[in-house]
């Protein structure tokens, strides 16, 4: 057929309409339904894309921490570098930037070469305070790729399986990129502040998911570990509505991505990077986001950025369910396969089981070779031998109490310290927390005045009374305890020492690196010592084992230190240290939002005030109590703001605590309200969950007023069964 030129002109019009149609369509590609990408933040996620894939851990960026597109320099060092020249090349840059930044300040107008290089990286017009406030901030990030490279290959063993587990429980499937930033797909790894695994759970985030007790640590398995992050991940986005808010309160907490909503009003991801303003929404939480963009991106397309990478092969073992509690040994004698194969397989297990001091729990899924032939082995098992076993007394456990150690606790019982460290999988020097609960041998006899008590229920934790601010001051002669407000140079100064000496007695980079509770060598002896363990009281060990939020994790500067501060590709990346999205701040004019089991008596106690003198501040009558939602307002004549939040804090961590060591959450449904039903008596007789954990899934209801066709999210638990027999 001829082609005319009207013809001709029509068929060009209609090529264009769908070019135009195609543009953005390929523009979108990295655009995810769940994920945004705003364009005001791809020069961030640019600048983590650097990180994962041009610079490895021999080098690094120097830049500014607020605007990523500034980036001063690449600074690569050679392999065989030593470390402490290698920190002191990273300080010399960061002066030498420093330095050029404050001549930019001052408005100097014969610049070098160097000084006007520097200034072209900013945009135009920047103003002479934005150049003083960098001068103060010039940051240096250790290059990921080979550690990126080495997550890919990894990933291939877990990666498809994690998507279809996110996928089941209709979450996104992109979230299968998230442990890229968390672990490089390491199941094995711990980090410095706590966090264990592929999905690094902090031990009382996942407390609320998994099992972790002195038997199994499912933190560190990827099957279970995965359902966990899934769940967790559940929660936020039931709490927030947004699932980049949801990812970020990975890290930052539900609490702490709650307040930001409040405060700036908004759900928007990039209003809330750039301007949310909190102590703990630091470096890392406000890049977590931008780091899984990067990462997610990298991940779809690997062969862009790693040519020739190859992933492994997809994890095939299969499940052993024991039917009842078995030696490790007889495992692996009935398998004949090698004791450390089958550890490899099974890393949640701990050493306790692996040394013999447990059986492997009855019903544990136990992951052997593919070769495997599962009837025959489980035929096996059930015709062997009964086990020679002594079954662990539901009494033969200790709840660590405000001021033990070890060695206290071992004392009580008639057991040695190392015998009850190798239980319960305690590394020197046998850091405890308030509430931890020790497993006891079961030939420990119970101190009289304590069997009375462990015939009854577990009662809920002790309501914390006024409690004096943690032991400070010197520790011993060589050790000092930091306390509240306290400085680098302050606590140097008082010891007769400098600020230099202090940080390299302490090998401390960043001096605004200290924190509550943290312990310091006061000599250069005391370093390599560790902490005495009856000098360092139980109060202070949370913050000596693990940072406050608000405390900003040290730069790694080479990759044996990225290993050891923790295997996050962003420092100081792992869940959030509580799942509780709950606000326990005080607010404006003295107030607060009551939360679930909380009673003005609470308040009275945390404040060192009578309750009538709350009762006639709030004009509430003896006979009316405080209503979960409303605000109350205290009296601060006695205690600080500080302290009532800190009493309140732990209250509310203690009681979470007992609750999770019992039972842990496998799932939510959902539950219509009908007419005449009551929240209380649903959750405490119909589900089986305290108010405050069903407040926790349904923040913005007022359980005290909700009608009928109110939806109700349910979260469902199950009890966890810490207490196995031994062998």
């Amino acid at each position: 057929m001829k082609t005319t030129p009207y013809r001709l002109t029509l068929l060009l019009l209609l090529a264009s309409l769908a070019m135009a149609v195609a543009l953005p369509a390929r523009a979108s590609a990295n655009q995810s339904e769940h994920f945004v990408r705003p364009a005001e933040l791809e020069p961030d996620i640019a600048f983590w894309r650097r990180i994962y894939t041009e610079v490895t851990t021999e080098g690094g960026l120097l830049h500014d921490p607020e605007d990523l597109r500034v980036v001063y320099e690449v600074l690569r060092f050679p392999s065989d570098i030593a470390p402490k020249t290698r920190s002191n090349r990273i300080e010399d840059a960061k002066k030498k930037y420093s330095r050029i930044l404050e001549r930019l300040a001052s408005g100097a107008e014969d610049l070098s070469a160097e000084e006007q290089r520097v200034q072209a990286l900013w945009p135009k017009n920047t103003r002479r305070s934005r150049f003083e406030q960098a001068s103060e901030a010039v940051r240096f990030q250790l290059g990921q790729a080979d550690r990126f490279r080495e997550g890919l290959v990894r990933s291939g063993a877990w990666h498809d399986h994690i998507a279809d587990t996110f996928g089941k429980m209709g979450l996104p499937r992109e979230l299968a990129s998230l442990p890229h930033v968390e672990s490089s797909f390491n199941t094995y790894a711990y980090s410095k502040v706590g966090a264990a695994g592929m999905w690094q759970f902090m031990r009382a985030t996942g407390r609320r998911f998994l099992r972790i007790d002195a038997v199994v640590d499912e933190r560190l398995d990827p099957y279970r570990s995965t359902e966990a992050a899934a769940r967790f991940l559940e929660q936020n986005y039931i709490v927030l509505g947004s699932w980049p808010l949801a990812l970020t309160a990975y890290n930052h907490g539900p609490g702490g991505m709650k307040r930001a909503q409040e405060q700036l009003g908004t759900s928007d991801i990039t209003t809330i990077v750039r301007k949310y303003n909190s102590r703990s929404f630091g470096f890392a939480s406000r890049n977590f986001y931008l780091a899984f963009l990067a990462a997610l991106e990298i991940d779809q397309n690997p062969e862009k950025f790693f040519p020739g990478v190859r992933r492994n092969a997809a994890d095939n073992s299969l499940v052993l369910k024991l039917p009842q509690p078995v030696p490790a040994s007889r495992i692996a004698t009935t398998l004949d396969v090698d004791r450390e194969e089958l550890r490899r397989l099974n890393p949640a297990l701990l050493n306790t089981v692996w040394k013999g001091g447990r059986s492997v729990p009855k019903g544990y899924e136990f992951r052997v070779p593919s070769h495997i032939d599962l009837s025959s082995v489980m035929a096996k098992l059930n015709s062997g031998p009964a086990e020679s076993v002594e079954v662990l007394l539901a009494d033969s456990q200790h709840r660590v109490e405000s001021g033990e150690t070890l060695s206290v606790i071992a004392g009580r019982y008639g057991v040695s310290q190392q015998q009850l460290a190798d239980l319960n999988d305690l590394n020197h020097p046998f850091r405890l927390r308030v509430g931890q609960v020790l497993e006891l041998p079961s030939k420990g006899t119970r101190p009289a005045a304590r069997v009375a008590q462990t015939q009854k229920e577990t009662p809920p934790p002790v309501l914390p009374a006024a409690r004096p601010t943690p032991p400070t001051g010197v520790v011993g002669s060589e050790r000092y305890v930091v306390r509240r407000g306290d400085t680098l140079g302050k606590i140097a100064k008082n010891h007769g020492l400098t600020e230099d000496q202090l940080m390299e007695m302490n090998n401390i980079r960043n001096r605004q690196f200290i924190y509550e509770g943290q312990v310091l060598a006061l000599a250069a002896s005391a370093r390599a010592k560790p902490p005495v363990e009856a000098e360092v009281p139980v109060e202070t060990i949370a913050a000596v084992a693990a940072p406050p939020a608000e405390a900003e994790a040290v730069e790694p500067e080479s990759e044996r230190e990225a290993e050891e501060i923790g295997p996050a590709l962003v420092p100081g990346t792992q869940t959030a240290a509580s799942a509780d999205p709950a606000d326990y701040s005080v607010k404006g004019s003295n107030t607060i939002i009551v939360q679930a089991a909380e009673t003005l008596g609470h308040y009275a106690e945390w404040l060192d005030v009578r309750s009538s003198q709350l009762r006639q501040l709030n004009r509430l009558s003896t006979a009316t109590p405080v209503v979960i939602g409303r605000k109350v307002k205290l009296d601060f004549s006695k205690v600080t703001p500080d302290q009532f939040e800190a009493r309140r804090t732990e209250y509310h961590r203690a009681l979470q605590e007992a609750f999770f060591t019992q039972f842990r959450i496998q799932g939510t449904s959902e539950h219509v309200i009908k007419r005449g039903e009551s929240v209380w008596v649903l959750a405490q007789q119909r589900y089986n969950i305290p108010i405050w954990l069903l407040r926790q899934y349904n923040p913005d209801l007022d359980l005290g007023a909700l009608q009928p066709g109110a939806r109700l999210v349910i979260p469902l638990v199950e009890a966890t069964g810490v207490s196995e027999p031994s062998v």
